[in-house]
């Protein structure tokens, strides 16, 4: 396994640095389309709701059946679904608010505010990340094909929060360079969660505890599809049935791209 450390930290830090085209266009584009929006939300949460019960929570529970037997297996996978959705829960209701509202944003606005919402984003993004970039890493481990998968769910993900971050900051302050590294920084909380939760699992990395991250991360996806994603895609004001194609557009380039990894 150690000879997989490189290229899981590099999937990882990829997933990551995603963040930097979000902040990109943050600084660079003075209107945001709605439709264009609401497509790209929703297709993201298309490609994370698919790639969690298609591929993450399965392996979950293949992971604990050798060592709890098949029904403990799928009750204890249910179990850290759940519990990686309240943790997550617990963690937005500690922190401000961080909703993905992008579309208000104009030159003019308060800037102080503007400022406080691009820092606060920027700060539960990366708290958000960080267990983001472990389930990356110990699945790109265990698994190529899964991390690979995670991935490409997570960095496609990180794009609209990247946009979230930089473009309150840039209005706020006027600087495209204070906007984009900002965004750009919330995003390596991503490598750097991987590092760290390596450090600590490396000696008793086996498939309960594999079972276990995979399963809790479902749930993590779960929720910032149906707490942020979706919900952002709604209040752009787009048509509804523009969202659903994207969450079926993205669950179907995802499940291409699965196809082709296997």
């Amino acid at each position: 396994m150690d000879h997989q450390v490189l290229p899981a930290f590099l999937l990882t830090l990829g997933a990551g640095l995603s963040t930097g085209i979000g902040s990109w266009l943050g600084v660079l584009s003075r209107r945001f389309s709605p439709g264009l929006l609401t497509s790209a939300l929703s297709f993201s949460a298309g490609v994370m709701i698919f790639v969690s019960f298609v591929e993450i929570f399965p392996k979950a529970r293949q992971s604990l059946t050798p060592a709890l037997g098949t029904s403990t297996a799928y009750l204890v996978t249910v179990l850290a679904f759940f519990a990686g959705m309240l943790a997550l829960a617990l963690i937005d209701r500690l922190l401000p608010s961080h909703e993905l509202a992008i579309l208000p944003l104009r030159e003019g606005s308060d800037s102080s505010a503007l400022m406080r919402t691009g820092l606060f984003s920027a700060l539960a993004i990366a708290i958000h990340n960080f267990p983001e970039g472990l389930a990356t890493f110990v699945a790109a481990l265990s698994e190529p094909r899964l991390g690979i998968g995670i991935a490409i769910a997570i960095a496609i993900h990180n794009i609209p929060e990247g946009l979230a971050v930089s473009a309150p900051v840039y209005y706020a302050t006027g600087s495209r360079s204070k906007a984009f590294w900002i965004s750009f920084a919330s995003g390596l909380a991503e490598p750097v969660g991987a590092l760290i939760g390596y450090v600590f699992l490396r000696t008793f990395l086996n498939d309960v505890v594999l079972g276990l991250v995979f399963a809790s991360v479902a749930g993590i996806m779960i929720y910032i599809c149906f707490d942020e994603l979706l919900p952002a895609a709604q209040r752009t004001g787009a048509k509804h049935h523009l969202m659903m194609f994207g969450v079926t557009a993205g669950m179907l380039v995802m499940s291409i791209s699965l196809v082709l990894l296997t």
